[in-house]
């Protein structure tokens, strides 16, 4: 796999609404909702994804291997959350990129993502 293409400094941005499958009630369904720590790293990879979906040649795809993420504060049900990722490095078909979340101006969430390039395979019948 070679693609000139994919290089530090390429970023993505995603906007979602908390809902309720991607929340949790920490203190019991009483207390409210909100943004559960995997939800928001699921959306972090995501959002790594939508910045390589671009530059990917067909019959190659990438894979989470390493989060290093903090969860800081949270996003109540309902709300909107704002993820960014960042390309920092790319070794061979290693990547490092920087991931934050946001809750309005409010940073979130933030950290280190590593996905890897591979190749895949057409299903078969």
């Amino acid at each position: 796999m070679d693609s000139d293409q994919i290089k530090p400094g390429l970023k993505a941005e995603m906007h979602r609404k908390v809902i309720k499958k991607l929340s949790v009630a920490p203190g019991g369904p009483g207390a409210g909702y909100v943004l559960s720590s995997p939800s928001m790293i699921g959306l972090m990879e995501n959002t790594c994804v939508q910045a390589l979906r671009p530059y990917l040649p067909e019959g190659y795809a990438t894979v989470g291997y390493h989060v290093d993420v903090r969860h800081s504060a949270p996003t109540p049900l309902g709300e909107q959350v704002r993820v960014t990722a960042e390309l920092n490095e790319v070794d061979g078909n290693k990547l490092l990129f920087s991931v934050e979340a946001f809750y309005g101006e409010k940073r979130i969430g933030s950290g280190l993502h590593r996905r890897a390039i591979i190749p895949i395979k057409p299903p078969t019948a």
